[in-house]
């Protein structure tokens, strides 16, 4: 398989810096679990199954149902705007990314999830 390291990464082994960001910055467990649900679809019992099972980055995604607004999830992440990413994978990976750092920086969970 050719691809990115991240993409054979358990997305458990990320999870906790994701946690440990928005924590830092004063915001909850819960919001970062609300961004990661909106984005994939899955349910609170799926995302603890991924976490528990350590289910790598490629077969997260795979499983998931993104939401049809994430391509409003603009901007850039590592020196990399999110629209231009050919491969459909790391730019979801890096939609998470982007919402987690709007979870930490304080916008309004209405304009993170893309709400009308």
């Amino acid at each position: 398989m050719a691809g990115h390291r991240i993409f054979g990464t358990p997305f458990a082994a990320v999870y906790p810096h994701y946690l440990a960001k928005v924590e830092r910055k004063g915001h909850t467990k819960a919001e970062l679990d609300t961004v990661i649900r909106w984005l994939t679809g899955f349910d609170e019992a799926a995302l603890a199954r991924h976490l528990a099972d350590k289910t790598t980055f490629e077969d997260f995604f795979a499983a998931a149902h993104v939401h049809p607004n994430a391509p409003l999830i603009t901007g850039v992440i590592c020196g990399v705007r999110i629209e231009e990413l050919d491969d459909p994978l790391m730019r979801q990976i890096r939609y998470l990314d982007k919402l987690v750092d709007e979870v930490a920086r304080g916008r309004p969970m209405t304009k993170v999830l893309r709400s009308a």
